[in-house]
Parts: C-alpha cells; sequence; structure tokens
C-alpha cells in the first residue's frame, strides 16, 4: 500500500505543480526579434512580402524538405494562403497574409492544427536605419489555453531562437544576392 501511494505521489505532485503554474502564468504571449540588412527598406520589403521565399530563410519551412505545400491566391497579396503539412517537426497548418502596408509590413495570420490547434499572429516590418540599411523585425502574438499556458515561457524562448535564426537566414540570403 506504501509503494502505492508513493507512486501517485510521484504521478500527482508534478501535475499538480504544472497546474498551479497555469494559474500564475499569463495565457497570451508575445515574441519579437529583429536584425540590421544591409539592403534598402523596399528591396528587403520586397522580398519579404512573399510569403514562398519564406523557403529559403525561415527555420519553421526548411525544417522539413520533403514538406507538403499548397497554395490559394495571389502570393504578396492580401488573401493569399500558404499551406503546409510536414513531419512531426513541422506540424500542419496554413498563414494567410491579412493586411499589407507597402514598404512598412506584412501581418499573417498563423492556424496550427499539428502538433497542436491554435491560432496566432505573425508581422514583418521594414523600416529604414543608416543608408541602405533596413531593420527587419518579426513577431508572433497567440494566447494558450490554461494549463497550456504553463509553457508558455518556454515556448517563447524557443520561438525567440527560431525566429533569431530565421532573420539571420534571411539577412545571409539578402546580403549574398548584392
Amino acid at each position: 500500500m506504501n509503494a502505492l501511494i508513493i507512486v501517485l505521489l510521484i504521478i500527482a505532485v508534478p501535475v499538480v505543480l504544472f497546474l498551479l503554474l497555469g494559474l500564475f502564468v499569463k495565457k497570451e504571449y508575445s515574441i519579437e526579434r529583429q536584425i540590421i540588412i544591409n539592403k534598402t527598406k523596399q528591396e528587403v520589403f520586397d522580398y519579404v512580402k512573399f510569403l514562398k521565399n519564406q523557403e529559403h530563410y525561415s527555420k519553421w519551412v526548411m525544417i522539413d524538405p520533403a514538406m507538403k505545400k499548397n497554395f490559394k491566391g495571389t502570393d504578396g497579396t492580401v488573401g493569399f494562403v500558404y499551406a503546409w503539412d510536414g513531419n512531426k517537426k513541422a506540424g500542419k497548418g496554413e498563414q494567410e497574409i491579412k493586411r499589407l502596408r507597402d514598404g512598412e509590413s506584412v501581418d499573417v495570420e498563423l492556424r496550427f492544427e499539428k502538433p497542436f490547434a491554435g491560432v496566432a499572429t505573425a508581422f514583418l516590418t521594414t523600416t529604414s536605419a543608416q543608408a541602405g540599411q533596413t531593420v527587419v523585425k518579426w513577431g508572433m502574438n497567440g494566447t494558450s489555453a490554461f494549463p497550456m499556458n504553463a509553457m508558455n515561457p518556454f515556448v517563447i524562448d524557443i520561438l525567440g531562437k527560431d525566429l533569431e535564426q530565421s532573420l539571420f537566414n534571411l539577412k545571409t540570403n539578402l546580403e549574398r544576392a548584392s
């Protein structure tokens, strides 16, 4: 009987701690990273407004080279949908361009199906820096339901690193094209 109680405690304590953590961690999350690219603002914007170009810089798209992709609409315009169905790491979902401000920003809605269902918004902004340089900001915002919100601090850290890698890839690709 004592062994059964110990086993139950070993299982119950982490679950209770996870649930308690979920009570104190915000359900909303927000991640933003930026990089300076040695290209003009318009050159950078004209590249990032096309979602298909993410195949060359987004860590998430590049994670599964055999990923199945489906496109609806005209890339680089409001309403364009880029759907994917990949391996366990890539998951399944779609992203849709919701708003474009020419030379300024691209706003996208992300709809995830696998490994977890969810909706998030993402944005890419381009701002002129010094002559011939552009600051690119890439961010993501969303909400995690209780108790999964307990994972938000870890998710923010992981997604932040992925954004940094993707922005570095973008910088490398665009500057190499000079």
